[in-house]
């Protein structure tokens, strides 16, 4: 690996940002001591700092040389509603909160390339260090481009990363095109007539109609879907009752949908829609369906992740990118900002996974190992993209 040496020399420091953030976990918009913390880094290296955008979201703003050109990096900071278990020193002292997806990693790097860009200045233009708010399910990215992030801070192109269990240490995986899946959920409400369980012929029984329901949506991705496309839809909340010899009046379903299209999560939405309808209707029930679009897909365009392409094989060389990799179903707000701009997102191997390291397990823990050469990607992408005159 060709990790940078002077951005090797901030390990020790990176490890004690990263711990530090750990262990003060804040979920969605409540990242306040994570951005004083980010704020008064990039502050002390003379990067301008603005704060405000997304209620806790920090940009720092770095010139060099007089170029005009722009490129924007993005972290996001939010821990999740995780309890976590481990027991070494810089686990979280914030009860139910924990960071088990590890945006504190992704920070400190953004962190350690802030560091080193400021220092060396080998670049020309401008580098807009994005530390975003709100990334688990509440849109803190699309919050901060409705907000004007790329009016105010004008990028041409804007990148995120990613830490990936599973993969090696020292290993990159990126692909032009798809990349994460577009993220949907649901609630089906059922209503039919309570009664008593004794006697079923009394009342309208909503179980019986939900659970008909719950096997029903699944010919959406068996039948209704191109057998070369890809989705998920998954049931993962069902609700109803409360005594063991009453029939009840309702039940409630939840779940969520993915897909890598715009044109299959329309597919997935009238589908639901349509088989909610009939099958209720066939078991003489009335329904509601809260359909709501979280994520859109997360879309890689073909120049910038060639680029990245290029940038990670000088830094770890062509055998440890693994260019082409399988997209995930897993969603991401990074989405909103490529909607905005073009731009690559990457994965960054953070090892094994073992032990329960992976992403949102309350045994998860980010791999030190990786901040230092996550740091380089982010400073070597901007050299090549702004390169500094001879």
């Amino acid at each position: 690996m060709s990790i940078i040496d002077r951005i090797a020399g901030y390990q020790a420091d990176l490890v004690e940002i990263r711990r530090d953030l750990h262990a003060h976990p804040e979920t969605a918009f409540e990242e306040r001591r994570t951005a004083d913390v980010v704020a008064a880094r990039l502050a002390a290296l003379g990067v301008e700092v603005h704060r405000g955008l997304a209620r806790t979201g920090v940009v720092g703003v770095l010139r060099a040389g007089s170029g005009q050109r722009a490129i924007g990096l993005r972290a996001d900071m939010d821990a999740l509603h995780v309890a976590e278990l481990n027991d070494f020193g810089h686990r979280s002292l914030h009860t139910g909160k924990m960071h088990a997806c590890g945006h504190d990693g992704h920070t400190a790097m953004l962190l350690g390339a802030a560091r080193y860009l400021a220092e060396t200045r080998r670049f020309d233009g401008t580098v807009y260090f994005i530390f975003q708010p709100a990334e688990e399910s509440e849109g803190g990215g699309e919050l901060m481009v409705r907000e004007g992030l790329f009016e105010q801070f004008a990028a041409e192109v804007v990148f995120g990363m990613h830490n990936w269990p599973g993969v090696p240490v020292g290993q990159f995986q990126l692909r032009a095109g798809p990349m994460m899946a577009g993220t949907n959920r649901f609630e089906i409400t059922v209503t039919g007539r309570g009664g008593h369980a004794a006697m079923p012929h009394q009342g309208i029984d909503p179980v019986v109609a939900g659970s008909a329901l719950v096997q029903a949506l699944q010919t959406l991705t068996s039948r209704n879907l191109n057998p070369l496309d890809s989705a998920v839809v998954t049931v993962t909340q069902f609700h109803g009752g409360d005594a063991w010899n009453v029939i009840p009046s309702e039940v409630v379903i939840r779940g969520t949908t993915r897909a890598f299209t715009p044109e299959i999560q329309d597919l997935l939405e009238d589908g639901m829609r349509r088989i909610s309808d009939g099958v209720t209707a066939a078991h003489g029930c009335k329904v509601a369906l809260c359909y709501e679009r979280n994520y859109p897909p997360l879309v890689n365009s073909e120049r910038e992740a060639q680029l990245a392409r290029e940038v990670l094989e000088s830094l770890v060389g062509a055998e440890n990118v693994q260019w082409d990799c399988a997209p995930t179903m897993a969603g991401e707000d990074f989405a909103f900002m490529l909607q905005a701009r073009p731009g690559c997102f990457v994965f960054i191997g953070n090892g094994p996974g073992q032990g329960g390291c992976m992403l949102h397990n309350p045994r998860y823990d980010f791999n030190d190992a990786i901040l230092p050469l996550g740091a380089s990607y982010w400073a070597r992408l901007v050299e090549r993209y702004l390169p500094a005159a001879p």
